[in-house]
């Protein structure tokens, strides 16, 4: 048994013919539900597109309040530890 026929399950004859058929029926079926090819590339590039939007809106986002809460923390942080140093001399 060769790698490809190993790999494809079947003969390569045999798997091609059966895509082409189950590609034909999906077809028919998508035809006769309105859908087009395009329409699905399109949706998936939209939400990917979506998801890529969200995500780098979410990262500004927390960078906003991880700025904001620095502002407070890391003086008082500093401050701290100054007056800890102070203590032990």
């Amino acid at each position: 048994m060769s790698t490809l026929t190993r790999f494809l399950g079947d003969s390569p004859l045999r798997v091609l013919v059966r895509l082409v058929f189950l590609s034909f029926l999906v077809g028919v079926v998508m035809a006769a539900i309105g859908l087009e090819p395009l329409d699905l590339v399109n949706s998936a590039i939209r939400f990917v597109e979506d998801i890529w939007e969200t995500g780098f809106q979410t990262i500004e986002r927390a960078m906003r309040y991880l700025l904001l809460g620095a502002v407070i923390v890391v003086p008082i942080f500093i401050l701290m530890r100054l007056m800890r140093m102070g203590g032990r001399g």
